[in-house]
């Protein structure tokens, strides 16, 4: 009887040593299970977190570039044949040669010798002609030289005469410069037309040039944006033209290492820049800094509306009521009236341009 209670006894306990180490093994397993999960499971990743915590700026979440995932800012391969400004080894010696350095000089630090502190001059703003024509106007669609020299003489369809390339120089000085025209016999404008001589000398006319000046990009089907354009001038561009657009200048304070995009010191309403086909080309292929043909950091809407953005920014006016006497022949961007088609002056400035595109190859078509 005594033997029958001891096996009852160690039947019970080992019952509950089974359930316990049941127990345990399905604990085990379910922990198993969980470590499995967490391994494998995705992760709620947010990049706007880690930019915080890499900035120490828990409270100011950082910006991620719409362009990050735009084709606009894929590579871009560069053709063969693209044009490439000349060695500086091909630069003539003795009194030749000098003179295309000067031009060089000229063109890069215009400021130095024309500028409110000029050496020679004091006759324009303080930017250099370098500041729209970059690289000393040998860069790749970074509205160079290229062509300028095999184009003239030309008839010049804003003045309506025959112009000579030296005149063309001169322009600049009061349109982009926002100053005063120079004499164009004068030795530096002599010494300015020497170096673009040379820089487009195995330039023939009428050559097509990939390259050449600045891009022309595929119209928007609508208007160009400032508000827009302000977001991105915000993101990309302030840090280096500033908040107010007013440029920075080097450490002499006679010239400027990033021109003033608007105000009294930048080109005035008759430059080039003003009219935004020129300036969305120019900021696609070369802003913000370290952009390329090759390496755009902006997409075409984008570099369209900062350009609008940028010219909607008070400059100093130029009359130009005497321009562009064939109206048929102003531009399809040029921001002021009179025209010879009904759009206006907001379209003409922002677009849509196609419209006014289609409109004038129309009239020319039932003009012939």
């Amino acid at each position: 009887m005594k033997q029958q209670d001891e096996n009852r006894e160690v039947t019970k306990a080992l019952v509950k040593v089974s359930k316990a180490l049941i127990t345990v093994s399905v604990l085990f397993a379910v922990c198993i299970i969980v470590v499995i999960v967490t391994l494998v499971a995705p992760i709620d990743h947010n990049p706007n977190e880690d930019s915080r915590q890499g900035n120490g700026r828990a409270d100011q979440p950082a910006i991620v570039p719409s362009t990050a995932v735009s084709a606009g800012t894929t590579p871009r391969p560069i053709p063969a044949d693209a044009w490439k400004a000349p060695n500086d080894n091909t630069i003539p010696a003795g009194k030749d040669g000098e003179m295309i350095k000067y031009g060089r000089e000229l063109v890069a630090h215009t400021a130095r010798y024309f500028g409110p502190q000029g050496s020679i001059a004091k006759i324009t703003n303080g930017m250099n002609c370098q500041n729209c024509h970059l690289d000393a106007g040998s860069r790749l669609f970074g509205n160079n030289y290229a062509s300028f020299i095999a184009s003239y003489p030309k008839l010049s369809n804003r003045s309506g005469r025959v112009e000579q390339p030296e005149e063309r120089i001169a322009e600049c000085f009061e349109r982009s410069l926002a100053g005063k025209v120079p004499n164009p016999s004068s030795k530096e404008i002599q010494a300015m037309l020497a170096y673009m001589k040379w820089i487009g000398k195995d330039v023939k006319k009428g050559q097509k040039l990939f390259g050449n000046a600045t891009e022309k990009l595929a119209f928007m089907d609508q208007a160009a944006d400032p508000a827009k354009g302000k977001e991105v001038f915000m993101m990309k561009c302030q840090s280096c033209h500033g908040a107010n657009g007013e440029g920075l200048l080097n450490a002499d304070k006679k010239t400027y290492a990033n021109p003033p995009l608007w105000g009294k010191h930048s080109y005035n309403d008759g430059a080039g820049m003003y009219r935004l086909t020129n300036f969305a080309g120019f900021v696609k292929n070369n802003m913000p800094y370290g952009a390329s043909y090759h390496s755009p950091q902006l997409t075409d809407e984008e570099a369209w509306n900062v350009g609008a953005f940028v010219n909607s920014q008070p400059r100093p006016h130029k009359d130009q009521q005497h321009d562009w006497k064939d109206l048929k022949k102003k531009p399809i961007d040029f921001p002021f009236g009179p025209y010879a088609d009904q759009f206006s002056e907001k379209q003409h400035k922002y677009g849509p341009f196609k419209p006014i595109k289609d409109a004038q190859k129309q009239a020319s078509i039932i003009k012939s």
